[in-house]
């Protein structure tokens, strides 16, 4: 399985790198994972929402020029679809014997994803009804890849 995680902005933080760096090595075993950042846009503090608008349109573009038509694209929106641990790595089993071996998992940036990157998703999946910083939202996806991995192949995990 390819996954490719394409996110917003750059990581700064030592310890946000840390925490990728090692799920990154993790999931070594099980899939092959590349992750691309795009450049994030400067959101001024009293923005409208055609300011909001443009800005995610210009990170939208910098986003669809990584998706290959081969993709599977799921979308990390919070009007999408949650769901346990175990019924993640489901989809992922399920995605890869349907042969979509060439997943991409989007992290928009702090005002989310424009529309014509989630009209390109072919689903949308939350991971709660909070909001996340999208540097942080990485960290979380790339441990429920990984523990999703573990269910998959019937190692432990923590529960």
């Amino acid at each position: 399985m390819n996954i490719t995680i394409i996110a917003v902005g750059k990581l700064k933080e030592t310890y946000l790198k840390d925490a990728v760096a090692e799920y990154r090595k993790r999931l070594g075993r099980y899939c092959k994972l590349n992750m691309i950042e795009v450049t994030d846009e400067k959101t001024p503090e009293q923005a409208g929402e055609s300011a909001e608008d443009l800005i995610r349109s210009k990170e939208g573009e910098r986003i669809l020029k990584h998706l290959r038509d081969d993709m599977y694209v799921i979308a990390l929106e919070i009007q999408g679809k949650m769901m346990s641990s175990e019924e993640f790595a489901e989809r992922i089993e399920t995605l890869g014997v349907q042969g979509k071996s060439n997943l991409a998992f989007l992290i928009g940036g702090s005002i989310g994803l424009s529309q014509e990157v989630r009209k390109r998703s072919d689903e949308w999946i939350s991971f709660s009804k909070m909001t996340f910083p999208h540097q942080l939202m990485r960290v979380i996806l790339l441990e429920q890849i990984y523990r999703g991995y573990r269910i998959i192949h019937g190692e432990p995990y923590h529960k």
